[in-house]
């Protein structure tokens, strides 16, 4: 993958849009609003797919495995494959594959090529947001990055808002194969977008494979991720059982839930700004803060989870600590990656969605054990905290350069 200039945290360059820098930020968050809708809607129309393909809903449900597998071996293949490839290049290569991935889903005949072309559809998703925030802070000053990393991810927290539950109509409405190409269109339109408002931006002297690999070697990386992995777990432990748990224990109606899944999207888009202006003021601090926000908050799931509004309000706070953590992940792995940054922030992606299988792995223990559909809260609680755990060892390891970033 392309690093088109040296490392964020010792560049003081800032790159020139040629468009402005407000419609630069807008082409790349809307190649997270494509990658957020095209994931997290193929969950809401898993019933549809079923039945065309012929087969169980637990069965095309392997379709969103065979996504989650993508991004996770996508990520740091295509970083490094691509590291002597310019940024914008990258940018608009993964967004037109994957809006071709899309687009062979939606004409997919049987459950093996389902499964195959939601695998394809995965293989950009970390890489490009690895690049994708690489670009976003390049395009303002050093003290503004996390700021302008965050405004990129809007797309992503915004696709829950809007995007998903558009999708979702379209498909209920035409069919979940029309769903599928409106997400392709604008993935299409992102790589469109992309060529426009993004100046070339060549890979510097000396990028290579080995370059970018060399993340691999560096122990904060490993740590860094490692919050990731195991800290947003406790997000997903809530978030894969939130219907039964607000049917069964807060006695709400399924036809309740999607306003209570768009109330956690507007958590997200304000979390993500909310993180992105605090990381700006310390990174390290900023880790801290919001994993401890995720503690508080999940381990009230439990209390909440018995009354609507207390729910309702609780489930806002959820969306908020959960990507509120995001931008300072990503600008951490940008300052510990030194040279080998498009790699180390792809990898961010690679842990999320690890993340999202050990949560709702732990959280389906937890329930399948008898601890009941509130039992996720605490299980996600746990989670956060051991991301505090794995904090406070990069913090002491790292020294006084690590603890003041």
């Amino acid at each position: 993958m392309s690093t088109a200039a040296p490392p964020i945290n010792l560049d003081t360059r800032v790159e020139s849009p040629p468009h402005g820098v407000g419609f630069a930020e807008f082409a790349l968050a809307l190649g997270g609003f494509a990658l957020g809708t095209g994931e997290f809607a193929s969950m809401g129309l898993l019933p549809n797919v079923a039945r065309d393909i012929n087969v169980s809903v637990p069965v095309a449900g392997h379709m969103i495995s065979a996504y989650a597998l993508g991004v996770v071996i996508g990520a740091p293949l295509l970083a490094a494959a691509f590291a002597r490839t310019g940024r914008r290049a990258m940018l608009v290569g993964l967004m037109g594959f994957f809006a071709i991935a899309n687009l062979l889903c939606a004409v997919a005949s049987s459950y093996g090529l389902v499964v195959t072309a939601r695998f394809l559809a995965g293989l950009p998703h970390g890489a490009y947001f690895g690049i994708a925030s690489l670009v976003a802070a390049s395009l303002v000053p050093p003290n503004k990055r996390a700021q302008a990393v965050a405004r990129m991810m809007l797309g992503l927290s915004s696709a829950n808002v809007v995007g998903v539950p558009f999708a979702t109509w379209v498909g209920q409405l035409a069919g979940w194969r029309a769903a599928f190409v409106v997400v392709a269109a604008i993935g299409l339109a992102t790589a469109i977008l992309c060529r426009i408002a993004l100046r070339p931006m060549p890979a510097p002297e000396g990028a290579s494979p080995l370059t970018e690999l060399s993340a691999l070697g560096r122990g904060q990386v490993w740590l860094t991720l490692g919050i990731a992995a195991i800290g947003f777990g406790g997000v997903f432990a809530v978030y894969s059982y939130i219907t039964p748990m607000l049917v069964f224990v807060t006695g709400m109606t399924e036809a309740a839930v999607p306003p209570i899944l768009s109330v956690i999207g507007v958590g997200m888009v304000a979390g993500s700004l909310f993180g992105g202006w605090l990381a700006d003021k310390g990174v390290m601090r900023a880790v801290a803060i919001t994993l401890t926000l995720n503690v508080v908050v999940l381990g009230l799931v439990a209390i909440s989870a018995h009354s609507v509004s207390a729910v309702t309000v609780n489930m806002f706070f959820m969306g908020f600590a959960a990507l509120s953590i995001g931008p300072a992940l990503q600008t951490r792995l940008m300052d510990v990656a030194q040279d080998a940054q498009a790699l180390a922030a792809a990898l961010n992606h690679s842990a999320f969605n690890f993340a999202n299988a050990l949560g709702a792995w732990l959280g389906g223990v937890a329930i399948a054990a008898g601890m009941g559909w509130t039992s996720t809260g605490p299980i996600g609680a746990l989670l956060a905290l051991g991301g505090l755990a794995i904090w406070f060892v990069a913090w002491r390891s790292g020294g006084p350069k690590t603890a003041a970033r």
